[in-house]
């Protein structure tokens, strides 16, 4: 079963929790045990896992990123102007796969599904494709 997930965002950098949608579409799949890959369709905006009970995760990685990968940098030659965005996607990277057990993710205590928005705010899709085996 492949489903496309319209994701908004509304701020350049932003981490959206996708957990609950991803585990709606294995509902809808029917199936119990197998593979659920989260793809995100673009080069500015990628897919990762990590905590989810700590909001303050979320706005350290951001911080992070943009210490790392400052959107103003005096050597960035790429016309569109958001380079910085190219080079998260680039460590975050745009697909995850994990494992469905009796229907349900497979994920530890803390883990959660995220959407990882790096030039927004924009209206995205990511494909979720839930396969038996």
């Amino acid at each position: 079963m492949l489903k496309t997930l319209e994701v908004s965002t509304s701020s350049r950098d932003e981490i959206l929790d996708l957990t609950g949608r991803v585990q709606q579409v294995i509902d809808e799949s029917g199936i119990e045990e197998g593979l659920v890959y989260i793809q995100s369709a673009h080069t500015t905006a990628g897919v990762t896992v990590n905590e989810n009970a700590d909001p303050d995760v979320k706005t350290d990685m951001l911080n992070r990123f943009n210490d790392v990968y400052p959107w103003e940098h005096p050597q960035d030659r790429h016309m569109e102007g958001n380079t910085a965005s190219h080079l998260k996607v680039s460590t975050v990277g745009t697909l995850q796969t994990l494992i469905v057990h009796e229907g349900r993710l497979l994920l530890g205590t803390w883990q959660g599904i995220y959407f990882c928005e790096f030039d927004g705010p924009r209206k995205r899709n990511v494909h979720v494709k839930v396969s038996a085996g």
